[in-house]
């Protein structure tokens, strides 16, 4: 088996990737900034990269934040990756980087083409938004006793382990290029993951469609981050809350 290092891999998505990877007989090292031995920023390199990198064959690329140098951290891993000999460098994105212009998905396309233009071995899967990011959008919204929703806009949530399941297969083949998106198993109203969310937290609110303004808000309003061709995960929404939240009414208000 090979020897993988996968950054961000004490994250919501790279903890259950190094555990995949270590469940398939694979050698894996896990980057972060505070997990030894390979505590590494990203975003400064230097010789802890060098070290984290030594004799690894591929590299699984999950460290991101939307606070900002993810590009400095990517450019830091290739330039690391290259002096390494690294084989295969897979790369986790997002569905609709390049419709839907938000910021952070600007910086994710970035990081895209520095892999593919990086001379290593690459491939990158984006996905649809993890079920656990639309549920804490959902409980920032749902604090206040009316709870705001942008009008016109669905989403489409995937399990994060059947997307750690995907990267883990991926890095154990050749490098692919950019592969088919993965997407939920549905589409959904915004509001029915709302009533969804509230249902399962035990909580009544008041449920507003809201019209916003903005090229970004139009890109969200026509499916630009959704994958409804790319169906192909099979966890729920519901499912999701079940777990997190109990089956009961009101049967866990941690969220």
């Amino acid at each position: 088996m090979t020897t993988i290092l996968v950054t961000g891999g004490t994250g919501t998505l790279g903890r259950y990737v190094t555990e995949r990877l270590r469940a398939d007989g694979h050698e894996v090292r896990v980057l972060s900034r505070h997990a030894q031995p390979y505590a590494v920023d990203l975003r400064r390199g230097g010789s802890g990269l060098d070290a984290a990198l030594d004799s690894v064959d591929t590299v699984v690329h999950c460290a991101s934040t939307p606070r900002g140098g993810d590009e400095r951290a990517a450019r830091n891993l290739i330039a690391g990756a290259r002096r390494a000999g690294v084989r295969h460098l897979v790369d986790i994105s997002i569905v609709g980087v390049d419709r839907v212009p938000l910021g952070y998905y600007r910086t994710k396309l970035a990081v895209e083409r520095l892999v593919e233009g990086s001379g290593l071995g690459w491939t990158v899967l984006r996905t649809t938004q993890f079920h656990d990011l639309v549920a804490r959008v959902l409980q920032a919204l749902a604090k206040p006793p009316v709870m705001l929703l942008p009008a016109g806009v669905s989403d489409q949530p995937v399990e994060v382990r059947e997307v750690a399941a995907r990267l883990a297969e991926l890095a154990a083949g050749e490098p692919a290029g950019r592969v088919p998106d993965l997407g939920g198993p549905e589409v959904r109203t915004f509001p029915s993951l709302a009533r969804a969310y509230l249902a399962a937290t035990g909580r009544r609110r008041r449920v507003v469609n809201v019209p916003l303004a903005g090229t970004a808000y139009r890109a969200l309003r026509s499916g630009g981050h959704l994958a409804p061709e790319h169906a192909s995960g099979e966890g729920t929404f519901e499912g999701y809350l079940a777990a997190r939240f109990g089956n009961g009414p009101g049967g866990a208000r941690r969220g």
